[in-house]
C-alpha cells in the first residue's frame, strides 16, 4: 500500500463576499420585477415568494458578511 504524503493546506482565496452576495440579491430582485410584470399562473404563485424569500436571506447573509469579526 503506497503511503499518502502530506501537503500543506494552501492558502485562502481572497474573496469580495460583498459583491458576491450583493449579485445574489439584484439577481433575485430582477427575477422578482420579471415576475410581477408578466404574472405567472395562479397554481404558480410561489414562485414570487420563492424571490422575496431569496432576496430576504440574501439580506441576511449581506448583514452576517459585513459584520466585524471579533475573537
Amino acid at each position: 500500500m503506497q503511503e499518502r504524503q502530506w501537503h500543506p493546506d494552501p492558502e485562502p482565496i481572497e474573496t469580495n463576499d460583498t459583491a458576491a452576495v450583493g449579485v445574489g440579491i439584484a439577481l433575485w430582485a430582477v427575477a422578482l420585477v420579471v415576475l410581477l410584470i408578466f404574472r405567472p399562473a395562479p397554481e404558480n404563485s410561489w414562485w414570487i415568494w420563492t424571490c422575496v424569500t431569496g432576496m430576504g436571506f440574501g439580506l441576511v447573509g449581506l448583514w452576517l458578511v459585513r459584520r466585524p469579526r471579533g475573537k
